[in-house]
């Protein structure tokens, strides 16, 4: 027999290939999970400031320079994977000192920090958020709430945690997530405009 390989076999391997390709185009993306839901909290604004915007580091006029800036930024998708087009992103959390604006706070909340933001994502799913790395206070390890909108509905209202956080361990509502932390503790990594987030939104509509 030849050590070479003839025409016909070379053929042969050529006509089988779309078929291997097409086993491999088939093969079922991994199993999306969905973002865990937690408890909105106390301090979820009663009266909605008059600057929601994404930048929480202006308050209309005024600029917040205290904690450490960050960015938080992703996406809202289904469990498919489809970007929900029209949702809209909530987030709000305590600013450098952990103050929350919000009467059940004391009113003491520095007024430069917005405190509140959303926005509504387009067809790409994608969001962002300009704010400041989340920070403890009294009984809560640090943290960001998120609440996720279609329309009128609430789609989700959970909490996005920080990675390698020693607090974590001893907070009753991350401990509780069980299996699913880590669906909601992300990284916040060093940049040349301050720490960043990545925080993927899945949603079970």
């Amino acid at each position: 027999m030849s050590k070479h390989l003839s025409r016909r076999t070379v053929a042969a391997a050529l006509v089988a290939l779309p078929a291997c390709w097409t086993g491999v185009r088939s093969q079922p993306a991994r199993e999306r999970r969905a973002t865990p839901a937690q408890t909105e909290g106390p301090f979820y604004p009663v009266a909605l400031p008059a600057d929601t915007d994404a930048d929480l580091l202006r308050n209309g006029t005024l600029h917040y320079t205290r904690g450490e800036a960050a960015w938080v930024e992703g996406s809202v998708t289904d469990l498919e994977g489809q970007p929900l087009a029209g949702a809209q992103v909530e987030i709000w959390q305590c600013d450098h000192a952990g103050h929350y604006h919000h009467p059940g706070d004391g009113g003491r909340a520095d007024p430069n920090f917005q405190g509140f933001g959303r926005v509504t994502v387009g067809s790409d799913g994608r969001y962002r958020f300009r704010t400041i790395r989340p920070v403890p206070y009294t009984g809560r390890t640090p943290h960001i709430h998120v609440k996720v909108k279609l329309q009128r509905r609430e789609l989700l209202t959970t909490q996005l945690y920080i990675e390698g956080e020693p607090r974590n361990e001893r907070d009753f509502l991350w401990r509780n997530l069980g299996a699913d932390r880590d669906l909601v503790t992300v990284a916040f990594r060093e940049g040349p405009d301050g720490a960043r987030a990545t925080f993927p939104i899945v949603i079970a509509t």
